[in-house]
C-alpha cells in the first residue's frame, strides 16, 4: 500500500501527514513552489482574521476585470453580492474575480490585503510561501508543499472555510439571473470521502 501511494505521489512537492500531524511521507517538501488557487484558502483566512462582515454587500467593479489568463467571470461589473457569497464562490468554484474582490474590498485595498497574506504566513511558519495575489493566478504565489500543511491545518480550523469549501454547489444572484456554482471538487459529493477543507488549483506554472 505504501508502495501504491509512493507511484501516485507526484515527482514535486509532497507532505502527507495523519490527523496527529505525524508526516507519513515527503519529497521535496521544502521546496517552494507555484500555488495557484490553493492561495485561496490565506484570502479566506485574512478576511476572517480582519472581522470584515460576511453579510456585507459589495459590488463588483470596472476595476475588478481583467484580461489574460482566468479572466473569464460570470460576476458581471456592477453585480453586487455579499462577502460570504464571494468567499464561498472562491473556495468552493475557484471564482478568481471573486477572490479578487476580496482583496480589493479590504482595508487599504489589494496591496494591503496582500502584505497581510504575507505576514499570516510568517506567523503560520510558512518560511518558504509568498504571496502577489489574491486569486493565485500569479506564478509569483510560491509554497513549499511543508507549507502548505500548515496553510491547510490553519484553514481546517475555520468553520467557515470548512463549510464554503466543502459544499457541493452554491447559487447568486446576479442582477435579474440566478447563477448556480459547483464545487470544482468533484471528491465532495463521494460518501467515501468525508472532506474536512479543500481546495483544488491550477495554473500551467504549477503543474
Amino acid at each position: 500500500q505504501a508502495e501504491t501511494l509512493r507511484r501516485e505521489l507526484s515527482a514535486r512537492g509532497t507532505h502527507l501527514t495523519r490527523a496527529d500531524q505525524q508526516v507519513l511521507f515527503s519529497r521535496k517538501a521544502d521546496v517552494a513552489l507555484p500555488i495557484a488557487s490553493i492561495t485561496k484558502l490565506m484570502t479566506a483566512l485574512v478576511v476572517l482574521d480582519g472581522k470584515q462582515p460576511l453579510d456585507e454587500v459589495i459590488t463588483i467593479e470596472a476595476a475588478d476585470r481583467w484580461k489574460g489568463k482566468g479572466a473569464f467571470s460570470r460576476l458581471a461589473i456592477g453585480a453586487k453580492l455579499t462577502r460570504g457569497d464571494l468567499m464561498c464562490l472562491a473556495l468552493m468554484s475557484s471564482e478568481n474575480r471573486a477572490a479578487h474582490v476580496l482583496g480589493r474590498a479590504y482595508p487599504g485595498g489589494e496591496a494591503a490585503f496582500v502584505k497581510t497574506m504575507n505576514l499570516k504566513a510568517r506567523q503560520l511558519g510558512m518560511t518558504r510561501t509568498a504571496f502577489a495575489d489574491s486569486s493565485g493566478l500569479s506564478s509569483r504565489n510560491v509554497a513549499s508543499a511543508n507549507d502548505l500543511s500548515k496553510l491547510v491545518i490553519a484553514s481546517s480550523k475555520s468553520t467557515t472555510i470548512r463549510e464554503y469549501s466543502t459544499c457541493k454547489s452554491h447559487t447568486v444572484r446576479v442582477g435579474r439571473q440566478m447563477l448556480e456554482y459547483h464545487n470544482t471538487n468533484s471528491l465532495v459529493s463521494n460518501p467515501n470521502w468525508a472532506l474536512t477543507v479543500q481546495k483544488t488549483g491550477y495554473i500551467s506554472e504549477a503543474g
